[in-house]
């Protein structure tokens, strides 16, 4: 019997091959939109240090999407977005459907101003009043529950610091 060992080996490399990129199409299609991965912030407050960990928006497309068509944001979770250079920031609330509180942070890691209790849906501009570096998005009434105010001080790479 003459066995075709290029055949013999072509039809279960095929079979494995396809169940390999199946997962990893299931694993792609049940990430978030727009998924990265977490990194830890901390923001010093009056009341002790609270942690956060936060999803990067460094890319343009990152900064548009952010946190849109999401329907829940878990306490401790949000997103960083990345102005840089420190500059006058309007955000707003398109497609968003979680209430958030927008954390205005300036270059040197000190919280500008604080958006609390955005409304979902609402292309209101929400502005920073000031130059910013960057913008945290935390579910509403984080700011309230933790004590995080203007002057309170952000810990993360972007800022020089952790």
């Amino acid at each position: 019997m003459n066995l075709d060992r290029k055949a013999a080996w072509s039809v279960p490399t095929r079979g494995w091959l396809a169940a390999i990129l199946v997962l990893a199409g299931l694993a792609i299609a049940s990430a978030p939109a727009g998924a990265a991965s977490f990194q830890p912030l901390e923001i010093a407050t009056k009341n002790g240090v609270q942690v956060f960990s936060v999803e990067m928006a460094t890319t343009e497309q990152e900064k548009q999407t952010g946190l849109m068509y999401r329907k829940e944001l878990a306490d401790g979770k949000g997103m960083l977005f990345d102005f840089n250079p420190e500059q006058e920031v309007s955000m707003w609330m398109k497609n968003t459907y979680v209430p958030l509180d927008m954390i205005f942070i300036r270059a040197d890691g000190r919280i500008l101003r604080i958006a609390e209790n955005t409304e979902p849906l609402s292309t209101k501009i929400i502005s920073s009043q000031g130059p910013a570096r960057a913008v945290l998005e935390v579910v509403a009434g984080t700011a309230q529950k933790y004590g995080i105010r203007p002057g309170d001080r952000v810990a993360h790479p972007l800022f020089g610091s952790k």
